[in-house]
């Protein structure tokens, strides 16, 4: 499936699938989805770190890269370059650089939409 359809499908289903497993995880066992947020990245981090979500990321695209699994990737990535190039301190520094597309969008998408709407007290 190299058509541009092809990959979007893959994308989808790909994404979907990860999505769906977390909504699976919500509805059918008592972790709250804030443990289910943290427990996403860090698997994100380490199936990036042994070597497998890369292979994922190529086959699946942003599929792969979308969801929160996505963004421990980009913190290991990011952590991984600035190791090779800095050293030691790009432990400290990598993973900020490598997600700082996505922690500034979503910053930005906040300030947004508090803007805009108005939150009511419940």
């Amino acid at each position: 499936m190299n058509t541009v359809e092809g990959r979007l499908i893959i994308a989808f289903l790909v994404g979907g699938a990860l999505c769906g497993i977390a909504q699976i995880l919500i509805d059918k066992t008592k972790l709250t989805p804030a443990r289910i947020l943290v427990s996403y990245v860090v698997a994100g981090v380490i199936l990036t770190g042994v070597g497998l979500y890369g292979h994922l990321v190529k086959f699946a695209g942003n599929g792969a890269t979308t969801p929160l699994t996505g963004f421990g990737y980009c913190l290991a990535e990011g952590v991984k370059k600035a190791v090779d190039k800095d050293g030691l301190i790009g432990a400290l520094t990598g993973g900020i650089t490598g997600a700082a597309g996505g922690i500034t969008a979503a910053i930005f998408m906040g300030i947004s939409v508090a803007l805009v709407f108005k939150s009511k007290p419940k």
